[in-house]
């Protein structure tokens, strides 16, 4: 059971500046929440293999392919600003 001193010392230390009623409404809802792992460390799960999801999933990617870039200078063309054989920004930063 979490008590409302340590909700306030968590809120704290997350810089959560929280009302009286919400410190009661974690006060509640964090309770609940330890009283339900406490249940789940009740259970037998010497037979269960680790797992990181619920559920499989897999990305759908695709292959990395190596391209060779169209014309260098058509692409330097649509640039609104170039300089050479290169694109020219703006400056962003100082020195």
């Amino acid at each position: 059971m979490i008590d409302l001193e340590q909700v306030r010392k968590v809120a704290l230390l997350a810089r959560l500046d929280l009302s009286e009623a919400e410190e009661q409404q974690f006060t509640g809802q964090l309770s609940g929440i330890l009283d339900y792992v406490e249940q789940l460390k009740e259970l037998n799960t010497d037979d269960v293999e680790p797992t990181t999801r619920a559920i499989e999933l897999s990305n759908i990617t695709r292959t990395d392919d190596l391209e060779t870039l169209c014309d260098r200078n058509a692409m330097l063309d649509c640039a609104p600003d170039r300089e050479a054989d290169f694109f020219k920004v703006p400056k962003i930063l100082e020195g």
